[in-house]
């Protein structure tokens, strides 16, 4: 999600890892199992308990190496590029956004993850080759700074058309579509909102009126938006950013001290739903690592584990949602969401035109 929403130099700072290194770095062949790394390409926002990933690797007896490739955009992109010679064993952060680009270019060798039944039905996709796994859901919204919609005895947007509104000219900022994966969502979610016909036009309204875009989700969030602690400090002055659902608890948990209510709100009208994937690389060295390890990824305690590390919501029926969800960060009733289909079918003509219309 993933994407954030994440923190994940704060993450880091309270005692997660993003990689485990205890143990040896052979690399290994086929799905001989000589090999006891399995290594996890991914998108910048991956973390996960210190404990939890511990577990694993003494359960399994493989030792988990991550390299991160940047944004979610980036990481896919590069992920294709490098297919025939993978870096690693397992993919994890390709979203529904992407994901037909991924199944096209042959990223991924077909496996049903153990666990694969407890998805709940609606995050389940590819279900007659299993090539990717239900890993986490988020919703990809507009986030506002409190503080200075009160300062200004200003409402804050709520829908997308508010975001047109000459009350909110110059207020926004958001991802580059080509390159960002919420920036590739907030679009999509236009698109699903207005209709083949009309995103076009919406977004030049939306131009007209100052909207500020970025490379990624990370320059945006933390320094462009002035509501986040870290935008804050850069003197961000955009107080509408396009985040997530759950970047206003990660607000309130990574605070000290921390505030009573969340700093942040979201605009429930403008939310895309978003779902991201894990696959066992088509070249993978070690096969038999890489499928342990999307096993992993479907554990009660993995998804139980997961929303306050990477603040995105459990795949898994029954998983266990943090408090601070439920309080600060909720997911929308009524996301926009596109099917996959129709994604696969548009979205590079979309973005193309998009970058044109936005960029040029």
């Amino acid at each position: 999600m993933s994407n954030t929403r994440k923190f994940t130099a704060v993450v880091v700072g309270l005692g997660l890892v993003t990689l485990s290194a205890c143990g040896s770095s052979e690399s290994g062949s086929g799905g001989s199992g000589e090999s006891k790394t399995v290594t996890l390409v991914s998108h910048d926002s991956w973390a996960v308990s210190k404990s939890v990933l511990a577990d694993f690797e003494k359960q399994s007896g493989y030792t988990v190496k991550v390299l991160k490739d940047g944004d979610a955009g980036q990481a896919v992109n590069k992920a294709i590029l490098t297919k025939d010679n993978p870096q690693g064993d397992v993919f994890f952060g390709v979203d529904n956004t992407l994901l037909s680009r991924a199944l096209d270019n042959g990223l991924f060798q077909p496996y049903e993850a153990k666990d694969a039944g407890f998805v709940l039905p609606e995050y389940r996709v590819d279900q007659d080759k299993h090539r990717v796994t239900p890993v986490d859901t988020g919703d990809i919204c507009v986030n506002y700074d409190k503080a200075y919609f009160t300062e200004h005895k200003l409402d804050p947007p709520q829908s997308f058309d508010d975001l047109t509104k000459p009350a909110y000219k110059n207020l926004l900022v958001t991802e580059n579509a080509a390159t960002s994966s919420p920036g590739l969502g907030f679009l999509l979610g236009t698109a699903a909102k207005y209709g083949d016909a009309g995103w076009q036009d919406y977004w030049k309204k939306l131009k007209a009126n100052g909207v500020k875009v970025v490379d990624g989700w990370e320059q945006a969030y933390y320094e462009e938006f002035s509501g986040s602690s870290s935008g804050r400090k850069a003197g961000g002055d955009r107080p509408l950013v396009v985040s997530y659902a759950s970047s206003p608890p990660a607000e309130v948990v990574f605070a000290d001290p921390k505030p009573k209510t969340a700093p942040t709100g979201v605009a429930t009208g403008t939310c895309f739903r978003q779902i991201e994937y894990a696959g066992l690389l088509s070249n993978a060295r070690n096969t038999e690592g890489g499928k342990a390890l999307l096993d992993f990824l479907l554990t009660k305690e993995f998804q139980d584990d997961m929303p306050l590390n990477m603040f995105v919501y459990p795949v898994r029926e029954a998983a266990q949602v943090p408090p601070e969800f439920t309080k600060y960060g909720p997911q929308a009733e009524d996301p926009q969401t596109m099917d996959p289909a129709e994604i696969a079918a548009n979205r590079d003509q979309w973005v193309k035109s998009w970058t044109s219309l936005v960029l040029k």
